[in-house]
């Protein structure tokens, strides 16, 4: 039996791969059956399921798709435009079209001509053009994103630009962070069309209609949810047991989730789980698949990892009337949030029964911040005190749901020298045969975190461990 540990998308997409090639495949997830999914998992709404973190897909990220399209759910797949906008000295700037980017007032021509030859992959640095400078994202590993962002641009571009994102992003970390992180967050952001935008994808139903399908071609019987594999065992330097341990309460990520009947939690998955009063047992294995956090291999293994993580909190408030006309907003002036990206204005308001859907999310460096020991009221004061900041018209009446979702490890930071951090698919030669890692640590995860990622990294594992059976 092949044990993955953990039923986000890297841990399902392995189970399914394992499976399709005829494995014997088992998905324990600590957390309960909402907890499948990861950071993918979904709140419901007035109408299709929403994630409680914001995703969308970019038409760069391949192998999502074709899962998609393996699981039959392809044709559920849209494209939509994602509008983009920047809010600076009290003033929405809208940054899609040519001429909403040449009339942006904070920028001089010089500026965005550089900017632009950046976002295209031409350097100009010099007075002659370069179109191979960064094809190799490595080259600009050990270079830190503020460095470059001044030198590949210029230093107004940098300071009204780059650094209110950077902050936003990686607040007190900024400065450690690699210039190769920031060109592969140019790079990244896929197709754009001319006149209207940057197309992204996104599934009719949500994300709900991807981890369905995906949990079903796995097969519910072989995922065991509040499950948590506590202990991992070696014999003559191969793994050989597993101890799970039927403990209701904590997902891998830190999300309470609550303890039921484990009988009608069986029932509902089609499989089985753990009763409301726990209890361990030992299961012998062939292999095991760590899709979760770096820290839950240390736990496991004793291999340490030392990347650091970034926690992010996250609500979606839900309102009688649209916010702005923008998807994606970042924010330059001062505000208790990173950026507001508005849901319906990506995805119509008809599919969540005519409801408008915000999200307000920061990022969190350290546990000693005030946003991460705040209540949940406590934030959603201050975060829609910041929104009437910003937009004095908000009707703080139309707001009839505020719902905060909370990762303690929600992203890498992608610091310089990051690739000689990331844990190696297969630990055979570091730990044991048979110990495999498909985490955000992976290196499927670099430059930037994402569910393609996810989907690679499952991938990955998967095809080393079918390649060694005969």
């Amino acid at each position: 039996m092949i044990a993955i540990v953990g039923g986000g998308i890297a841990g399902l997409a392995a189970a399914y791969r394992l499976r399709e090639r005829g494995h014997d495949v088992r998905v324990f997830e600590a957390g309960g059956p909402e907890a499948l999914g990861g950071l993918a998992r979904t709140y419901p709404t007035a109408g299709d399921d929403l994630e409680q973190f914001y995703h969308h897909l970019s038409k760069s990220e391949e192998t999502i798709v074709e899962l998609a399209e393996d699981l039959g759910v392809g044709d559920d797949l849209d494209w939509l435009v994602g509008k983009n906008a920047y809010y600076v000295d009290g003033v929405v700037h809208p940054m899609d079209a040519p001429w909403e980017i040449l009339a942006f007032p904070h920028w001089s021509l010089y500026d965005k001509f550089r900017l632009g030859m950046l976002t295209l992959d031409v350097d100009v640095r010099g007075g002659v053009p370069s179109f191979d400078t960064y094809e190799n994202l490595e080259d600009f590993e050990r270079q830190s994103a503020v460095e470059f962002a001044r030198e590949h641009t210029t230093e107004n571009v940098y300071e009204t630009f780059f650094d209110p994102l950077l902050e936003a992003k990686f607040g007190s970390r900024k400065g450690d962070v690699s210039a190769a992180w920031l060109l592969g967050r140019i790079k990244f952001r896929g197709e754009r069309d001319l006149l209207r935008g940057e197309i992204l994808g996104y599934f009719d139903g949500g994300f709900r209609t991807l981890l369905d399908a995906l949990v079903d071609a796995v097969g519910r019987e072989n995922i065991e949810t509040n499950a948590r594999v506590a202990e991992l065992a070696t014999e003559d330097g191969e793994v050989s047991e597993i101890m799970v341990v039927s403990e209701p309460g904590a997902s891998d990520d830190g999300t309470e989730v609550e303890a039921g009947d484990g009988s009608a939690v069986a029932e509902a998955n089609g499989g089985t789980s753990a009763d409301g009063g726990g209890g361990e047992r030992v299961e012998e294995v062939d292999d095991v698949v760590v899709a979760a956090m770096p820290n839950v291999l240390e736990d496991l293994s004793g291999y340490p990892c030392e990347i650091d993580f970034q926690g992010a909190v996250c609500a979606v408030v839900t309102m009688e009337e649209s916010l702005t006309d923008t998807y994606w907003l970042n924010v330059a002036d001062e505000a208790p949030f990173g950026a507001l990206i508005e849901h319906t204005n990506f995805v119509p308001p008809e599919r969540y029964g005519g409801d408008h859907l915000l999200y307000v999310a920061s990022y969190v460096q350290s546990p000693d911040e005030w946003l991460w020991d705040a209540t949940d009221a406590e934030i959603e004061e201050r975060w829609l005190d910041g929104v009437a900041d910003l937009f004095p018209a908000f009707d703080r009446g139309s707001v009839t749901d505020f719902r905060l979702a909370r990762a303690p490890r929600a992203a890498p930071i992608y610091e310089q020298g990051y690739l000689d951090l990331v844990v190696p698919y297969d630990l055979d030669d570091e730990v044991a045969e048979g110990l495999y890692y498909a985490g955000m640590a992976s290196r499927a995860q670099y430059p930037e975190r994402s569910l393609n990622g996810g989907v690679v990294a499952g991938f990955e594992v998967a095809d080393r461990i079918d390649g060694k059976r005969p």
